[in-house]
């Protein structure tokens, strides 16, 4: 295996594959400590205020000088980030050549659409149905057969003493999962005097098929567990009716997302998560990359590759529109690696971007969607979002992604109501949490598989997911939602 990995050719630090003892030799430069896997040694000496070089751009600065061989992270550098910056379009734009699109075996719907799980889902309007949401999902599992792959809830705090953005957007994330086509039925459970009324429900839903989408506000019935049985019942019925069939992987939309990241994100998953994007899209499927916050000082691998001048705005409107997000709340943008990702060897707001938007890929951006807005545009897609797991798992499952592809180098267990397939950036979290993990790409690490080799591992699991096989957090039954929130609570 080897030591150090030195990213491109202009970086001025290398990152440690493994665990590094001082005295250990690279490219010339022997490492004068200890250097924990993930992070960066210096490989010429640094004054003060240099740029500190990784994939390519510049990640920080240094705030000490640097010998050849230090260990470099959160002791000798710092961000160069500040506030909103204003962008020019050069455009860089390369589509990958097309390929055959593969097959799975999915769910065709009566709209078109293509679902990869064919459940029964309850979407609660409002947090005070959690728990009859809950028991209904408990007490009706016997309904769960045949070709119905699931019955689930996904609860949530919201719905009522909620005004203005917050409430519209709780109201249109909950319509878009009513809409998501992995559930082939969905019942809709209200209380009746929440703010989030069945009126604007409607309205926000927009035209929908009555076989497939029933309503229920408890209020109005003498018991909401006997009538929700019944609805159910009903529910399953129509469900029941859907077979999986082969369908082109032109069809698929796949979120990219990451979380617990490690210094070896963006060597490892992360470059075969963008290696497989680039791959779908040339079947003609989409991807979906969003947590905006992750993209702040990584710009540049993306902002070029709008397919054309509106598409750029779009982006440029949604990266500024973050940033004045977090001003206008008296936050810095730059506040963001967690300790995790720090002690994996990230060290600034740029090295976790530069790594996170490795999963991007190389194709171009055909669209900027905002949140609770759904994937219309083949190819590559950016979606308005934070980098919070569960709020952008949540917001990716809105946008219509039949899975997830989430890296981790520290390890997470938690599912969205999408698939969410762990993939880990090395070997010993594969190995330590093979409960969790559904995919190592730390055998690029290893030296066991190049990236290319990796990416199409991980597109043949894809699509084994698709057809069925279930991830470790769908196994676990571990699905939640979490809706962005940033107003008051009545």
């Amino acid at each position: 295996m080897p030591d150090f990995i030195h990213i491109h050719p202009s970086d001025n630090v290398a990152v440690a594959l493994r665990p590094i003892p001082a005295g250990t030799a690279f490219e010339g430069v022997v490492a004068n400590m200890d250097i924990p896997q993930g992070h960066k040694m210096a490989l010429r000496p640094l004054a003060e205020n240099d740029q500190v070089v990784k994939y390519g751009f510049s990640i920080g600065h240094a705030i000490a000088p640097i010998a050849a061989g230090d260990w470099v992270h959160t002791h000798n550098m710092k961000t160069n980030l500040s506030g909103e910056i204003e962008y020019s379009y050069d455009p860089k734009i390369t589509p990958p050549a097309p390929l055959q699109p593969g097959t799975f075996q999915g769910y065709r719907r009566k709209d078109g659409r293509v679902g990869i799980r064919n459940e029964i889902w309850i979407i609660p309007t409002v947090g005070c149905v959690n728990d009859v949401a809950k028991a209904l999902v408990k007490q009706n599992q016997d309904l769960v057969q045949g070709s119905i792959d699931g019955l689930y809830t996904f609860t949530h705090p919201f719905g009522c003493s909620q005004t203005g953005a917050d409430h519209a957007q709780t109201r249109k994330l909950l319509a878009a999962l009513t809409r998501h086509p992995n559930a082939g039925a969905v019942l809709v459970l209200s209380l009746g005097c929440e703010n989030l009324t069945h009126e604007q429900f409607l309205a926000e839903l927009g035209e929908f098929d009555p076989d497939r989408v029933k309503f229920l506000t408890c209020q109005q019935v003498e018991d909401e567990l006997e009538a929700g049985r019944e609805i159910l019942e009903q529910c399953a019925a129509f469900a029941g009716s859907f077979h999986r069939e082969p369908v082109p992987a032109s069809e698929l939309v796949v979120g990219m997302k990451c979380g617990g990241s490690d210094g070896l994100s963006g060597i490892t998953a992360n470059p075969t998560v963008g290696r497989f994007s680039d791959m779908l899209v040339a079947q003609g499927g989409s991807t979906v990359l969003t947590e905006v916050p992750e993209m702040f000082g990584a710009e540049g691998f993306l902002m070029d590759r709008c397919i054309n001048e509106d598409v750029f705005h779009k982006a440029e409107n949604m990266i500024n529109g973050f940033k004045n997000y977090f001003l206008r709340h008296n936050e810095v943008v730059y506040e963001n690696p967690s300790p995790g990702n720090k002690a994996g060897g990230i060290t600034t707001l740029e090295d976790k971007s530069c790594g996170c938007v490795q999963k991007g890929g190389s194709a171009p951006i055909m669209d900027v969607i905002g949140y609770g807005d759904a994937v219309t545009a083949k190819g590559l897609n950016m979606l308005y979002g934070p980098g919070n797991d569960l709020v952008s798992s949540t917001a990716l499952t809105a946008a219509g992604a039949h899975l997830i592809l989430f890296t981790t180098g520290r390890g997470t267990p938690f599912g969205a109501p999408a698939p969410t397939m762990k993939i880990a950036t090395n070997t010993p979290l594969a190995t330590k949490k093979s409960n969790w993990i559904d995919f190592n790409a730390g055998v690029v690490a290893d030296g066991k598989r190049t990236l290319d080799e990796a990416a199409a591992d991980l597109m043949a699991l894809v699509l084994e997911v698709a057809s069925g096989k279930q991830t470790k957090a769908e196994e676990k039954g571990f699905r939640e939602i979490s809706i962005f929130k940033d107003g008051v609570v009545l």
